[in-house]
Protein backbone atom coordinates (compact mmCIF):
# COMPACT_ATOMS: atom_id res chain seq x y z
CA UNK A 1 0.00 0.00 0.00
CA UNK A 2 1.29 3.33 -0.98
CA UNK A 3 2.27 5.57 2.35
CA UNK A 4 0.62 8.77 2.56
CA UNK A 5 3.32 11.39 4.10
CA UNK A 6 1.85 14.52 3.72
CA UNK A 7 4.75 16.53 6.37
CA UNK A 8 6.14 19.64 5.04
CA UNK A 9 9.98 17.98 5.56
CA UNK A 10 8.29 15.62 2.10
CA UNK A 11 7.42 18.25 1.00
CA UNK A 12 10.44 20.44 1.22
CA UNK A 13 12.38 17.40 0.22
CA UNK A 14 10.21 16.79 -2.89
CA UNK A 15 10.30 20.89 -3.74
CA UNK A 16 14.07 20.65 -4.23
CA UNK A 17 14.03 17.80 -6.30
CA UNK A 18 11.98 19.17 -8.45
CA UNK A 19 13.12 22.16 -9.03
CA UNK A 20 15.26 23.80 -6.45
CA UNK A 21 14.01 27.16 -4.65
CA UNK A 22 12.59 30.53 -5.04
CA UNK A 23 13.29 33.75 -3.90
CA UNK A 24 14.29 34.58 -0.59
CA UNK A 25 11.73 35.09 1.84
CA UNK A 26 12.75 38.68 2.39
CA UNK A 27 12.60 38.83 -1.42
CA UNK A 28 9.43 37.41 -1.86
CA UNK A 29 7.45 39.90 1.24
CA UNK A 30 9.02 42.79 -0.49
CA UNK A 31 7.48 41.90 -3.84
CA UNK A 32 3.96 40.92 -3.01
CA UNK A 33 4.29 43.87 0.35
CA UNK A 34 6.67 46.38 -1.08
CA UNK A 35 5.97 48.57 2.74
CA UNK A 36 5.86 45.39 4.86
CA UNK A 37 9.63 45.49 5.77
CA UNK A 38 9.38 48.66 6.70
CA UNK A 39 5.75 48.38 8.52
CA UNK A 40 7.81 44.87 10.47
CA UNK A 41 9.69 47.32 12.61
CA UNK A 42 7.06 48.82 14.75
CA UNK A 43 4.27 46.27 13.96
CA UNK A 44 3.42 42.22 13.68
CA UNK A 45 1.70 40.57 11.19
CA UNK A 46 0.35 37.30 11.93
CA UNK A 47 -2.37 34.48 10.30
CA UNK A 48 -3.93 32.00 12.12
CA UNK A 49 -2.75 28.89 10.99
CA UNK A 50 -5.80 26.15 11.97
CA UNK A 51 -5.59 23.46 9.57
CA UNK A 52 -2.76 20.54 9.20
CA UNK A 53 -2.43 21.31 5.97
CA UNK A 54 -2.09 25.30 6.25
CA UNK A 55 0.67 24.18 8.41
CA UNK A 56 2.33 21.72 6.77
CA UNK A 57 2.37 23.66 3.58
CA UNK A 58 3.59 27.53 5.61
CA UNK A 59 6.28 24.97 6.61
CA UNK A 60 7.24 23.76 3.63
CA UNK A 61 7.59 27.37 1.69
CA UNK A 62 9.58 28.76 4.65
CA UNK A 63 12.13 25.82 4.64
CA UNK A 64 12.49 26.09 1.52
CA UNK A 65 12.78 29.53 0.51
CA UNK A 66 15.28 30.23 4.11
CA UNK A 67 18.72 31.76 3.32
CA UNK A 68 20.20 32.15 6.28
CA UNK A 69 19.19 30.10 9.48
CA UNK A 70 16.10 27.84 10.81
CA UNK A 71 16.13 27.81 14.87
CA UNK A 72 13.70 25.07 15.82
CA UNK A 73 12.48 24.56 19.51
CA UNK A 74 10.11 21.54 20.06
CA UNK A 75 8.63 19.49 23.08
CA UNK A 76 8.12 16.53 21.25
CA UNK A 77 10.28 14.64 18.58
CA UNK A 78 9.15 11.56 17.90
CA UNK A 79 10.46 8.11 15.69
CA UNK A 80 7.87 8.38 13.08
CA UNK A 81 7.74 9.45 9.41
CA UNK A 82 7.68 12.62 10.17
CA UNK A 83 10.35 12.88 12.96
CA UNK A 84 12.38 10.41 10.44
CA UNK A 85 12.13 12.99 7.42
CA UNK A 86 12.27 15.73 9.64
CA UNK A 87 15.88 14.83 10.51
CA UNK A 88 16.91 14.76 6.23
CA UNK A 89 15.13 17.88 5.45
CA UNK A 90 17.32 19.35 7.79
CA UNK A 91 20.33 17.88 6.16
CA UNK A 92 19.34 19.27 3.03
CA UNK A 93 18.73 22.64 4.33
CA UNK A 94 22.52 22.32 6.09
CA UNK A 95 24.04 21.35 2.64
CA UNK A 96 22.99 24.35 1.22
CA UNK A 97 24.53 26.38 3.65
CA UNK A 98 21.57 27.43 6.49
CA UNK A 99 22.49 27.29 9.87
CA UNK A 100 20.39 25.05 11.76
CA UNK A 101 19.63 24.69 15.83
CA UNK A 102 17.43 22.36 17.65
CA UNK A 103 16.43 22.71 20.52
CA UNK A 104 14.05 19.32 21.86
CA UNK A 105 13.26 18.72 25.56
CA UNK A 106 14.65 15.42 26.98
CA UNK A 107 11.43 14.17 28.09
CA UNK A 108 9.35 13.10 24.94
CA UNK A 109 12.34 12.28 22.46
CA UNK A 110 12.05 9.55 20.11
CA UNK A 111 14.51 10.08 17.68
CA UNK A 112 16.94 7.72 16.38
CA UNK A 113 20.58 8.11 18.40
CA UNK A 114 22.37 7.41 15.05
CA UNK A 115 20.20 9.89 12.77
CA UNK A 116 21.08 13.05 15.46
CA UNK A 117 24.34 11.96 15.98
CA UNK A 118 25.22 11.99 12.08
CA UNK A 119 22.85 15.14 11.52
CA UNK A 120 25.18 16.85 14.14
CA UNK A 121 28.14 15.85 12.81
CA UNK A 122 26.84 17.70 9.72
CA UNK A 123 29.69 21.65 10.22
CA UNK A 124 25.94 23.89 9.75
CA UNK A 125 23.84 21.40 12.19
CA UNK A 126 23.90 21.92 16.08
CA UNK A 127 21.46 19.96 18.44
CA UNK A 128 21.22 20.37 22.13
CA UNK A 129 18.83 18.68 24.57
CA UNK A 130 16.68 20.49 27.47
CA UNK A 131 17.12 19.50 30.78
CA UNK A 132 18.36 15.88 30.02
CA UNK A 133 16.87 13.82 33.33
CA UNK A 134 15.12 11.31 31.36
CA UNK A 135 16.46 9.94 28.27
CA UNK A 136 19.46 11.13 26.43
CA UNK A 137 22.63 10.22 28.04
CA UNK A 138 20.76 9.09 30.78
CA UNK A 139 20.92 5.48 32.50
CA UNK A 140 17.26 4.16 33.46
CA UNK A 141 19.13 3.93 36.93
CA UNK A 142 20.42 7.33 36.98
CA UNK A 143 16.68 8.41 35.49
CA UNK A 144 15.54 6.60 38.92
CA UNK A 145 17.98 8.93 40.95
CA UNK A 146 17.04 11.96 39.49
CA UNK A 147 13.36 11.24 40.09
CA UNK A 148 14.26 10.37 43.72
CA UNK A 149 16.25 13.05 44.57
CA UNK A 150 15.73 16.19 41.63
CA UNK A 151 11.75 15.31 41.39
CA UNK A 152 10.76 19.20 40.78
CA UNK A 153 13.63 19.31 38.50
CA UNK A 154 13.13 16.34 36.46
CA UNK A 155 9.73 17.32 36.16
CA UNK A 156 10.68 21.00 34.83
CA UNK A 157 10.33 20.68 30.62
CA UNK A 158 10.39 22.98 28.06
CA UNK A 159 6.83 22.81 26.28
CA UNK A 160 7.59 25.62 24.00
CA UNK A 161 6.79 25.34 19.82
CA UNK A 162 8.77 27.37 17.85
CA UNK A 163 10.53 27.58 14.26
CA UNK A 164 11.82 30.77 13.00
CA UNK A 165 13.27 31.23 9.32
CA UNK A 166 16.05 33.73 8.73
CA UNK A 167 15.61 35.71 12.10
CA UNK A 168 12.11 37.39 10.29
CA UNK A 169 9.02 35.11 9.78
CA UNK A 170 8.37 32.34 12.25
CA UNK A 171 5.09 29.78 13.47
CA UNK A 172 3.98 29.27 17.21
CA UNK A 173 1.37 27.16 18.31
CA UNK A 174 0.28 24.00 19.40
CA UNK A 175 2.29 21.52 17.13
CA UNK A 176 4.74 19.25 17.89
CA UNK A 177 7.26 17.65 15.76
CA UNK A 178 5.33 14.17 14.97
CA UNK A 179 2.20 12.17 12.93
CA UNK A 180 -0.64 13.08 15.05
CA UNK A 181 -0.38 17.06 14.69
CA UNK A 182 -0.33 16.54 11.05
CA UNK A 183 -3.16 14.23 10.25
CA UNK A 184 -1.02 11.42 9.71
CA UNK A 185 -1.22 9.18 13.11
CA UNK A 186 -3.64 6.20 12.14
CA UNK A 187 -5.15 6.36 16.24
CA UNK A 188 -5.47 9.73 17.37
CA UNK A 189 -5.35 12.89 15.15
CA UNK A 190 -4.83 16.21 16.85
CA UNK A 191 -7.71 19.50 16.52
CA UNK A 192 -4.73 21.50 16.75
CA UNK A 193 -3.54 25.59 16.17
CA UNK A 194 -0.54 27.74 14.96
CA UNK A 195 0.16 31.44 14.26
CA UNK A 196 2.19 32.81 11.45
CA UNK A 197 3.95 35.58 12.58
CA UNK A 198 5.92 38.76 10.83
CA UNK A 199 7.66 41.63 12.01
CA UNK A 200 8.50 42.97 15.59
CA UNK A 201 7.60 39.99 17.55
CA UNK A 202 10.47 37.90 15.82
CA UNK A 203 12.72 39.78 17.32
CA UNK A 204 10.98 39.18 20.71
CA UNK A 205 10.93 34.89 19.54
CA UNK A 206 14.30 34.72 18.77
CA UNK A 207 15.71 36.51 22.10
CA UNK A 208 13.29 33.77 24.17
CA UNK A 209 15.19 30.95 21.61
CA UNK A 210 19.04 32.78 22.21
CA UNK A 211 17.77 32.65 26.17
CA UNK A 212 17.64 29.28 25.40
CA UNK A 213 20.21 28.13 23.09
CA UNK A 214 22.93 29.18 25.82
CA UNK A 215 21.08 28.09 29.06
CA UNK A 216 23.29 25.71 31.27
CA UNK A 217 19.83 23.37 30.65
CA UNK A 218 20.92 22.98 27.43
CA UNK A 219 23.07 20.34 26.48
CA UNK A 220 24.82 19.63 23.24
CA UNK A 221 24.26 16.35 21.82
CA UNK A 222 27.52 15.14 21.40
CA UNK A 223 28.32 16.63 25.21
CA UNK A 224 25.13 13.50 26.14
CA UNK A 225 26.60 11.05 23.64
CA UNK A 226 30.28 11.58 24.16
CA UNK A 227 30.52 7.78 25.02
CA UNK A 228 28.92 7.19 21.75
CA UNK A 229 30.29 9.68 19.16
CA UNK A 230 33.44 8.45 18.86
CA UNK A 231 32.08 5.09 17.88
CA UNK A 232 30.39 6.86 14.51
CA UNK A 233 32.74 6.77 11.41
CA UNK A 234 32.97 8.60 8.64
CA UNK A 235 31.28 5.70 6.51
CA UNK A 236 28.39 5.41 9.36
CA UNK A 237 27.98 8.74 9.46
CA UNK A 238 27.60 8.67 5.67
CA UNK A 239 25.74 5.40 5.27
CA UNK A 240 23.07 7.25 7.84
CA UNK A 241 23.07 10.62 5.68
CA UNK A 242 22.19 8.02 2.53
CA UNK A 243 19.38 6.20 4.43
CA UNK A 244 17.76 9.26 4.65
CA UNK A 245 17.98 10.35 1.80
CA UNK A 246 17.11 7.37 -0.10
CA UNK A 247 13.71 7.32 2.20
CA UNK A 248 12.75 11.05 1.55
CA UNK A 249 12.70 10.68 -2.45
CA UNK A 250 11.25 7.44 -2.49
CA UNK A 251 8.36 7.45 -4.23
CA UNK A 252 6.45 5.21 -2.69
CA UNK A 253 6.41 7.64 0.43
CA UNK A 254 4.29 10.25 -1.42
CA UNK A 255 1.12 10.44 -3.35
CA UNK A 256 0.36 12.48 -6.76
CA UNK A 257 -1.82 14.88 -4.35
CA UNK A 258 1.62 16.06 -2.91
CA UNK A 259 2.95 16.93 -6.13
CA UNK A 260 0.08 19.03 -6.92
CA UNK A 261 0.49 20.62 -3.79
CA UNK A 262 4.18 21.35 -4.85
CA UNK A 263 3.56 22.82 -7.39
CA UNK A 264 0.71 25.98 -5.78
CA UNK A 265 3.47 26.54 -2.73
CA UNK A 266 4.25 29.90 -3.93
CA UNK A 267 0.87 31.15 -5.06
CA UNK A 268 -0.23 29.69 -1.72
CA UNK A 269 2.04 32.09 -0.10
CA UNK A 270 1.16 34.49 -1.70
CA UNK A 271 -2.50 34.15 -0.46
CA UNK A 272 -1.05 33.94 3.08
CA UNK A 273 0.86 37.07 3.19
CA UNK A 274 -2.11 38.88 1.81
CA UNK A 275 -4.22 37.52 4.39
CA UNK A 276 -2.15 38.37 7.30
CA UNK A 277 -2.91 41.04 9.70
CA UNK A 278 -1.00 43.67 11.14
CA UNK A 279 -1.13 44.58 14.72
CA UNK A 280 0.37 45.55 18.34
CA UNK A 281 0.98 42.08 18.49
CA UNK A 282 3.66 40.59 21.28
CA UNK A 283 5.12 37.23 22.16
CA UNK A 284 4.78 35.82 25.65
CA UNK A 285 7.68 33.48 27.31
CA UNK A 286 9.01 31.62 30.51
CA UNK A 287 12.64 31.50 31.06
CA UNK A 288 14.66 28.87 31.22
CA UNK A 289 13.81 26.45 34.49
CA UNK A 290 9.92 28.72 34.54
CA UNK A 291 11.16 30.60 37.74
CA UNK A 292 14.18 30.07 40.69
CA UNK A 293 12.41 26.53 41.64
CA UNK A 294 12.12 28.16 45.37
CA UNK A 295 8.16 27.30 45.73
CA UNK A 296 8.89 24.00 44.64
CA UNK A 297 5.88 22.97 42.48
CA UNK A 298 4.48 25.77 42.75
CA UNK A 299 5.93 29.65 41.81
CA UNK A 300 4.47 30.31 38.51
CA UNK A 301 6.40 32.23 35.36
CA UNK A 302 5.95 35.11 33.38
CA UNK A 303 3.33 33.49 30.75
CA UNK A 304 1.42 32.79 33.82
CA UNK A 305 1.55 36.42 34.97
CA UNK A 306 0.35 37.39 31.43
CA UNK A 307 -2.26 35.12 31.08
CA UNK A 308 -3.69 35.82 34.17
CA UNK A 309 -3.14 39.64 33.93
CA UNK A 310 -5.43 38.96 30.41
CA UNK A 311 -8.46 37.33 32.74
CA UNK A 312 -8.21 40.28 34.82
CA UNK A 313 -8.93 42.61 32.53
CA UNK A 314 -11.65 41.34 30.79
CA UNK A 315 -14.54 43.39 30.49
CA UNK A 316 -17.04 41.02 28.58
CA UNK A 317 -16.03 37.62 27.61
CA UNK A 318 -13.37 35.09 28.03
CA UNK A 319 -13.39 32.01 25.68
CA UNK A 320 -11.10 29.40 26.40
CA UNK A 321 -9.73 25.95 24.25
CA UNK A 322 -7.49 23.96 26.25
CA UNK A 323 -7.11 20.11 25.58
CA UNK A 324 -5.99 19.75 29.59
CA UNK A 325 -7.99 21.71 32.18
CA UNK A 326 -6.90 21.25 35.70
CA UNK A 327 -7.99 24.36 37.92
CA UNK A 328 -6.35 24.91 41.46
CA UNK A 329 -8.31 26.32 43.89
CA UNK A 330 -7.05 29.86 43.26
CA UNK A 331 -7.43 29.44 39.26
CA UNK A 332 -11.33 28.48 40.40
CA UNK A 333 -11.32 31.06 42.68
CA UNK A 334 -10.05 33.89 39.88
CA UNK A 335 -12.60 32.83 37.41
CA UNK A 336 -15.66 32.95 40.31
CA UNK A 337 -14.46 36.24 40.78
CA UNK A 338 -14.96 37.40 36.95
CA UNK A 339 -18.03 35.80 36.67
CA UNK A 340 -19.49 37.68 39.62
CA UNK A 341 -17.95 40.94 37.94
CA UNK A 342 -20.51 40.40 34.82
CA UNK A 343 -17.87 38.29 32.76
CA UNK A 344 -19.16 35.23 30.42
CA UNK A 345 -16.48 32.50 30.17
CA UNK A 346 -16.80 29.95 28.14
CA UNK A 347 -14.72 26.64 27.71
CA UNK A 348 -13.74 23.96 25.28
CA UNK A 349 -12.23 20.87 26.25
CA UNK A 350 -11.27 17.29 25.91
CA UNK A 351 -14.09 14.78 26.82
CA UNK A 352 -13.36 11.28 28.42
CA UNK A 353 -13.73 9.82 24.75
CA UNK A 354 -11.49 11.93 23.36
CA UNK A 355 -8.62 12.71 25.50
CA UNK A 356 -5.17 11.36 24.46
CA UNK A 357 -4.00 11.83 27.93
CA UNK A 358 -5.46 10.08 30.65
CA UNK A 359 -3.81 11.25 33.91
CA UNK A 360 -4.48 15.01 32.87
CA UNK A 361 -8.28 13.92 32.09
CA UNK A 362 -8.28 12.55 35.85
CA UNK A 363 -7.41 15.94 36.94
CA UNK A 364 -9.85 17.30 35.65
CA UNK A 365 -12.86 14.90 36.23
CA UNK A 366 -11.62 15.81 39.62
CA UNK A 367 -12.63 19.25 39.51
CA UNK A 368 -15.03 18.95 37.18
CA UNK A 369 -18.54 20.28 39.05
CA UNK A 370 -16.43 22.99 41.10
CA UNK A 371 -15.67 24.33 37.74
CA UNK A 372 -19.27 24.16 36.25
CA UNK A 373 -20.14 25.59 39.96
CA UNK A 374 -18.49 28.58 39.15
CA UNK A 375 -21.03 29.12 36.78
CA UNK A 376 -18.57 28.54 33.59
CA UNK A 377 -19.94 27.31 30.57
CA UNK A 378 -18.12 23.75 29.61
CA UNK A 379 -17.97 21.89 26.70
CA UNK A 380 -16.35 18.39 25.93
CA UNK A 381 -14.99 17.98 22.56
CA UNK A 382 -16.48 14.56 20.65
CA UNK A 383 -14.25 11.72 19.47
CA UNK A 384 -16.00 12.20 16.28
CA UNK A 385 -17.19 15.59 15.60
CA UNK A 386 -18.49 16.79 12.37
CA UNK A 387 -15.92 19.27 11.64
CA UNK A 388 -13.29 16.57 11.46
CA UNK A 389 -14.58 15.63 8.03
CA UNK A 390 -13.47 19.50 7.07
CA UNK A 391 -9.90 20.18 9.35
CA UNK A 392 -8.63 16.78 8.77
CA UNK A 393 -7.16 16.91 5.00
CA UNK A 394 -7.45 12.17 5.09
CA UNK A 395 -10.60 12.09 6.69
CA UNK A 396 -12.28 10.49 3.64
CA UNK A 397 -9.40 8.57 2.93
CA UNK A 398 -9.60 7.06 6.67
CA UNK A 399 -13.45 7.43 6.85
CA UNK A 400 -14.07 3.67 7.25
CA UNK A 401 -12.33 3.61 10.33
CA UNK A 402 -10.87 7.39 11.12
CA UNK A 403 -8.35 8.47 14.08
CA UNK A 404 -9.78 9.86 17.00
CA UNK A 405 -9.80 13.69 17.02
CA UNK A 406 -8.75 14.84 19.83
CA UNK A 407 -8.76 18.76 20.76
CA UNK A 408 -4.77 20.18 21.25
CA UNK A 409 -4.99 23.40 20.39
CA UNK A 410 -4.49 26.06 23.20
CA UNK A 411 -5.89 29.22 22.37
CA UNK A 412 -8.12 32.02 24.16
CA UNK A 413 -10.28 35.15 23.25
CA UNK A 414 -10.77 38.59 25.51
CA UNK A 415 -13.56 40.48 24.83
CA UNK A 416 -13.39 39.74 20.55
CA UNK A 417 -10.50 42.01 21.00
CA UNK A 418 -7.59 40.29 22.01
CA UNK A 419 -6.54 36.55 20.58
CA UNK A 420 -4.01 34.71 22.24
CA UNK A 421 -2.65 31.66 20.64
CA UNK A 422 0.12 29.31 22.02
CA UNK A 423 1.40 25.94 23.98
CA UNK A 424 -0.36 27.05 27.39
CA UNK A 425 -2.49 24.96 28.93
CA UNK A 426 -4.60 25.28 31.99
CA UNK A 427 -3.51 23.06 34.46
CA UNK A 428 -0.53 22.85 37.02
CA UNK A 429 2.05 22.37 34.86
CA UNK A 430 2.05 24.82 32.60
CA UNK A 431 1.15 27.36 35.37
CA UNK A 432 4.00 26.49 37.46
CA UNK A 433 6.61 23.86 35.29
CA UNK A 434 6.75 23.76 31.65
CA UNK A 435 8.20 26.87 30.03
CA UNK A 436 5.58 28.31 27.72
CA UNK A 437 5.28 30.60 24.74
CA UNK A 438 2.59 32.40 22.40
CA UNK A 439 1.87 35.46 20.94
CA UNK A 440 -0.78 37.49 21.91
CA UNK A 441 -2.47 39.33 18.96
CA UNK A 442 -4.95 42.60 20.11
CA UNK A 443 -7.01 42.51 16.42
CA UNK A 444 -10.60 42.17 16.15
CA UNK A 445 -10.17 40.28 12.51
CA UNK A 446 -8.20 37.97 14.23
CA UNK A 447 -9.57 37.94 17.17
CA UNK A 448 -13.45 37.43 15.80
CA UNK A 449 -11.63 34.44 13.38
CA UNK A 450 -10.33 32.40 16.73
CA UNK A 451 -13.54 33.30 18.42
CA UNK A 452 -15.76 31.45 15.37
CA UNK A 453 -13.27 28.90 15.11
CA UNK A 454 -13.72 27.86 19.31
CA UNK A 455 -17.59 28.43 19.17
CA UNK A 456 -17.81 26.16 16.01
CA UNK A 457 -15.57 23.37 18.20
CA UNK A 458 -18.52 24.12 20.74
CA UNK A 459 -21.49 23.49 18.52
CA UNK A 460 -23.64 20.43 19.30
CA UNK A 461 -22.45 18.42 16.57
CA UNK A 462 -18.72 18.46 17.66
CA UNK A 463 -19.17 18.76 21.39
CA UNK A 464 -21.49 17.96 24.33
CA UNK A 465 -22.58 21.17 26.68
CA UNK A 466 -21.95 19.42 30.25
CA UNK A 467 -23.92 20.27 32.69
CA UNK A 468 -24.21 18.74 36.74
CA UNK A 469 -26.23 16.20 35.68
CA UNK A 470 -25.39 15.64 31.95
CA UNK A 471 -22.13 14.52 30.77
CA UNK A 472 -21.25 12.09 28.11
CA UNK A 473 -18.81 10.04 30.58
CA UNK A 474 -20.97 6.80 29.95
CA UNK A 475 -20.26 6.74 26.22
CA UNK A 476 -16.75 5.05 26.49
CA UNK A 477 -16.26 1.08 27.64
CA UNK A 478 -16.42 0.22 31.23
CA UNK A 479 -12.32 -0.34 31.46
CA UNK A 480 -11.78 2.72 30.37
CA UNK A 481 -13.84 4.15 33.09
CA UNK A 482 -12.12 2.28 35.45
CA UNK A 483 -9.28 3.64 34.25
CA UNK A 484 -10.10 7.06 35.36
CA UNK A 485 -11.51 5.84 38.70
CA UNK A 486 -8.01 4.63 39.28
CA UNK A 487 -6.04 7.36 38.02
CA UNK A 488 -8.08 9.41 40.56
CA UNK A 489 -6.97 8.22 43.49
CA UNK A 490 -3.55 9.32 42.91
CA UNK A 491 -1.95 12.45 44.13
CA UNK A 492 -0.81 13.69 40.78
CA UNK A 493 -2.31 17.25 40.32
CA UNK A 494 1.03 19.27 40.83
CA UNK A 495 2.54 17.30 38.34
CA UNK A 496 -0.61 16.90 34.97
Amino acid sequence: MIKVIKSFIVILSLTMSLGGFASSISDRIGELCPDCIHRAQSQTATLILDRGETALYTRAWLAQNAQQSIDIQYFIWSDDNIGILAAESLLRAANRGIKVRVIVDDFLIDADTTSLLSLAAHKNVEIKIYNPKHKVGVSKIKRLKNLALDFRDSNQRMHDKLVIFDDMIAITGGRNMADEYFDFDREYSFRDRDALVYGKSVTTMEESFERFWTSDLSLSLETLLQGESPTLSQSQIEQSYAELTEYANNPENFTPEIRDSIAGLSERFNATIEEMRWSDAYFIYDIPGKNDGASGLAGGGKSTDEIIRLIKNAQEQIIIQSPYLIMSEDVIALFRQRIEDGVTIKISTNSLASTDNMMAYSGYHKVRDAILETGIELYEYKPAPINQIRLHQRYLEMRASPPIFAIHAKSMVIDKKIAAIGTFNFDPRSINLNTEVGIIIPEDEISAELYQLITDDMAPGNSWRILKDQNPDNTVSLWKRMKLFAFKLLPLEPVL
